[in-house]
């Protein structure tokens, strides 16, 4: 167990999972969990790592539960994420609802068994400071309810609401408090 466990660390510490996907609507870089499982074949070595989803209900709401493990036939470590189904998405049918949740639980699935940080950093595109456009008086930004769920997404693929107030803003709207607590309520 002892060699194995430095087998998974060093991994850990050579994996390279940069942002390659980007989110056009929050206008931010993100990781995929197949650009996780991309940047972990070429250092795996004799290593597996599987990733499986089990189907959890909690009261009335579903729950995706991905579980990613590696293992040399012997040994293994697993670590568990959980993402909840929306009731609803405009334009998803029941599959793609189910499909955003096990993305999403599995890639923080592998995040937690892999060490990898997914919190906005330089090289995530969010941060980055962008020049508004000149600055309009009074213009309100009043698109939430179309645009709700490509928040949620946004949402679910590492945006936090607050990077999407402050893209908005960044874009020269004014978002009324009303909005904004909309927007940092989303989940």
């Amino acid at each position: 167990m002892k060699e194995f466990i430095k087998q998974v660390a060093s991994i850990q510490r050579q994996l390279k999972a940069p942002k390659n996907q980007y989110n056009s609507f929050g206008k931010y870089n993100y990781r995929s969990c197949e650009d996780i499982m991309e940047g972990l074949k070429p250092i795996l070595g004799e290593l597996v790592v599987t990733v499986s989803d089990d189907i959890k209900m909690v009261g009335d709401r579903i729950y995706v539960v991905s579980t990613a493990t590696i293992t040399n036939g012997e040994s293994s470590l697993s670590n568990t994420a959980m993402a909840r189904e929306s009731l609803t998405k405009k334009g998803m049918d029941d599959s793609q609802i189910t499909g955003t949740a096990s993305s999403y639980a599995r890639k923080y699935a592998l995040n937690g068994l892999f060490l990898i940080d997914d919190t906005k950093d330089a090289d995530s595109g969010v941060n980055e400071q962008q020049k508004p456009p000149a600055k309009q008086q009074n213009n309100w930004y009043n698109s939430f309810d179309a645009e709700r769920q490509y928040m949620i997404k946004a949402i679910h693929d590492g945006a936090t609401p607050q990077s999407i107030i402050d893209n908005l803003l960044s874009q020269g709207f004014s978002v009324s408090k009303e909005v904004a607590d909309k927007i940092l309520n989303l989940r």
